[in-house]
């Protein structure tokens, strides 16, 4: 199971920025619904997009949409207001290190929230949820419509990993445009 434990420097410092939202990053919550996918989808698509990296478009996709849905069915997040893209918001004081929470009072917000960081040629992508559950991969059954998740995540991505939160987590992939 990838953790955050044992990150590469540079990796474990744009993990406190994507969840402390410094720097280039920018979120978009997530609501409760099915349709919340598609519109995280497109969100991530276009701001790929307008950074000149469309070449990572197709794996970034599926990989936003496997976490997305993820977050969506096992982090028993509440309903919110209309999604919102957001640009440098400091309202989320979370920290993650290689050995848990850097900020013992800060939170993670209590929506499923989406959050990118592009540094060219590099792409970090995270889920966070309220949920302290790790995440789990499984051996997928060839019939069941479900439980292929997180095999897609680590097929489609560099690395991916996970880190506890003081109220929830974070789920991260990252990926390198060619």
């Amino acid at each position: 199971m990838p953790e955050s434990r044992d990150l590469p420097h540079r990796l474990d410092l744009a993990l406190r920025a994507l969840v402390a939202l410094t720097g280039p990053t920018v979120s978009f919550t997530v609501l409760p619904e099915p349709e919340s996918v598609t519109e995280a989808r497109h969100f991530a698509l276009t701001r790929l997009d307008g950074w000149g990296g469309s070449a990572l478009a197709d794996d970034v996709g599926l990989v936003v949409s496997e976490l997305v849905t993820n977050a969506l069915r096992h982090s028993g997040a509440p309903a919110f207001a209309r999604p919102q893209a957001v640009l440098g918001d400091r309202a989320d004081r979370s920290g993650c290190t290689n050995h848990g929470p850097a900020d013992p009072l800060g939170s993670a917000p209590a929506a499923i929230r989406l959050r990118l960081l592009y540094e060219a040629p590099w792409l970090l992508c995270g889920i966070m949820d309220a949920s302290p559950e790790a995440p789990r991969r499984k051996e997928p059954d060839y019939i069941a419509e479900t439980g292929r998740g997180l095999h897609l995540v680590e097929s489609f991505s560099i690395r991916w990993g996970w880190c506890g939160l003081p109220q929830g987590k974070v789920v991260w992939a990252l990926f390198r445009a060619p």
